[in-house]
């Protein structure tokens, strides 16, 4: 075939050396044409083949390796292979060119060199995509995140191939580029510090378990309040309750301190801490007929009966009459009141009773009496969980009048308008 290429050519009226280089040009033109053919053959068979294998199979890797390309970049490598193979009969050893062929052949095997390091590349990095993908749908990706780790072997990865790349451009060993490069270690250093730290924070974080994907935190330092979406080898991903975005470096889930809210949301309860400040001047003990009251209301039914049941028992046995005031034991309003919201809150359905209920009295503040309600919702969502703790506080502040107390409020304007109209009267 190659004779006939060549008679061709003398027929039309070439030289003979004429004749052979026509012949050489129109060998590689066909070569380029002949692995443009292979690939688009071996792509439309090969890939089209395996997407067929892969719906009809119920592992879910090959349809993952199939949706990063995998297959599809290492189709890439054919028209290499088969311009490396067909190279060596482009041109005839026997004849006497006017220039120096290996040069060309040479030329060529360099590109075709740097082509397959950039195909392995994509093909590595396309695989470490898959495998990324592979493992998200496992169950311990719910725990410990390799992003962050896969990001760096992409960047040991591109390391490699630059020195690669850059040997065949320079015509220089790798080692010799190698070497070239650690007179720079420094700047380069300096250039991938982020990587550097956010590499040594990854580890920190995974082997620790302090934050993944999907995690509640809070970082006030850095105005970050929200779900993780995703830690990265330089950045971490939050979306906070806005729905904007917040990126921290990956380090400064070490170096600085933040709220991981997971613990809340793996005990099943959301916590609500708030305190009532009471009116001091409205605290006072109880009267017979306030007692008789409270009977009524049946959380405090059994506590009253057993309250005074214990208080008459305690002043018979030291010899205190009922009408002294001061050395006798006596009800009071706010311990009452209190007892009434422990009660309330115990049976409150939308509170977990597996864990902690308490209403307790804070250190006294000039602003009054703080009462701490310490409870846990039942539904950790933040909608309903507002609407849960509202819920109680508008109980509270209804019924707080019918144990004869008042929340402390600063005065107003209003409160003063009344005064200066009660002074003005007088």
């Amino acid at each position: 075939m190659f004779d006939f290429i060549k008679e061709i050519y003398l027929l039309v009226g070439f030289s003979n050396i004429n004749a052979e280089i026509a012949k050489s040009a129109t060998l590689l033109l066909l070569v380029f044409i002949l692995t443009i053919i292979l690939n688009f053959i071996v792509r439309k068979i090969i890939i089209h083949s395996l997407h067929k294998i892969a719906k009809r199979t119920s592992i879910k890797y090959d349809d993952i390796l199939l949706e990063q390309k995998v297959f599809l970049y290492i189709t890439h490598l054919v028209p290499a292979v088969v311009i490396h193979l067909l190279l060596k009969y482009v041109f005839d050893k026997n004849v006497s060119y006017p220039f120096d062929y290996q040069e060309i052949i040479n030329f060529i095997d360099s590109v075709l060199e740097l082509y397959v390091y950039v195909i392995i590349w994509a093909v590595s990095f396309a695989f470490i995509n898959a495998l990324h993908e592979i493992y998200k749908n496992t169950d311990i990706a719910k725990r410990v995140d390799i992003k962050g780790f896969l990001q760096l072997i992409k960047v040991l990865i591109s390391i490699v191939f630059i020195i690669l790349i850059v040997s065949v451009l320079i015509d220089k060993k790798p080692g010799a580029v190698l070497a070239a490069f650690g007179a720079v270690a420094a700047a380069l250093i300096f250039v991938f510090r982020d990587v550097l730290l956010g590499f040594v924070a990854g580890i920190q974080i995974a082997a620790n378990q302090m934050v993944k994907p999907g995690d509640w935190i809070s970082m006030p330092d850095m105005n970050a309040d929200g779900t993780v979406l995703e830690i990265g080898l330089t950045t971490c991903k939050i979306q906070n309750w806005d729905k904007t975005i917040s990126t921290v470096p990956t380090y400064m889930l070490v170096s600085k301190s933040f709220a991981n809210w997971r613990g809340m949301e793996e005990s099943g309860g959301r916590r609500i801490k708030r305190a009532l400040y009471i009116d001091t001047s409205t605290i006072k003990f109880c009267d017979h007929k306030m007692i008789e009251r409270f009977k009524e209301f049946h959380l405090l039914k059994t506590y009253i009966e057993q309250k005074e049941q214990e208080i008459t028992q305690y002043n018979k046995k030291h010899g205190l009459a009922e009408g002294n005031s001061v050395n006798a034991r006596r009800i009071t309003n706010i311990g009452t009141f209190r007892k009434y919201i422990e009660h309330y809150l115990k049976e409150h359905p939308k509170l977990r009773k597996d864990m902690t209920i308490l209403v307790r009295q804070l250190q006294i503040t000039p602003n009054g009496l703080p009462l701490e309600i310490y409870v846990f919702s039942a539904d950790q969502r933040w909608i309903q969980y507002e609407a849960i703790q509202s819920d109680i506080f508008d109980h509270i502040f209804a019924i707080i009048h019918e144990f004869d107390l008042k929340l402390f409020q600063n005065p107003s304007g209003n409160n003063f308008e009344k005064a200066f109209s009660y002074l003005s009267k007088s």
